[in-house]
């Protein structure tokens, strides 16, 4: 069963939890053409103190930076599959210039990417403003789920409920 409301302090902070310790997510955004693109990029956020905005860098001279500003519309994807946990935020992107942030967002991990630093004139700060999110959380263990699925297959009966799915209205 699915919800959908206006995000609540405990459902915020359930979706920082289903993705803060994910690696990568995978960042979806439309071409002139139409065509759907995605790629993998590193959320930067520390937590989600920083409203309903996720943080990435890119490169302002990309592909990337050029479509968001043709259509602001994207998707970013999580998944942890050993936790059986699924989050999809969808918002509006934005390039912003604010090296203050830049510099408190700045790590290890980004000066890979960018070895000039937070500085570099290249390094752009891309801004996902979240205005819906849904997540899927199954806490049932493998050997609960497969027993659910072969319940089902056998009675024809849709299975019994696996874990949270929840939409949010951010």
């Amino acid at each position: 069963m699915s919800t959908t409301e206006t995000t609540t302090a405990t459902e915020h902070q359930k979706l920082w939890d289903l993705i803060k310790d994910i690696k990568f997510g995978m960042f979806t955004h439309r071409h002139a053409s139409g065509m759907m693109h995605s790629q993998p990029l590193t959320t930067q956020n520390k937590n989600m103190d920083e409203g309903n905005r996720l943080y990435f860098f890119i490169s302002r001279s990309s592909e990337m930076a050029r479509h968001i500003v043709e259509d602001d519309n994207v998707n970013v994807s999580y998944a942890d599959t050993g936790d059986d946990s699924y989050v999809s935020v969808s918002g509006k992107a934005l390039i912003v210039e604010d090296m203050g942030k830049k510099e408190a967002l700045w790590s290890p991990m980004a000066k890979a990417w960018f070895p000039g630093g937070p500085n570099d004139p290249d390094v752009a700060l891309l801004e996902v403003l979240i205005n819906h999110a849904e997540y899927w959380d199954v806490k049932e263990s493998k050997m609960v789920q497969v027993a659910k699925m072969l319940t089902a297959a056998v009675t024809g009966n849709p299975p019994e409920k696996m874990g949270d799915h929840k939409e949010l209205r951010m």
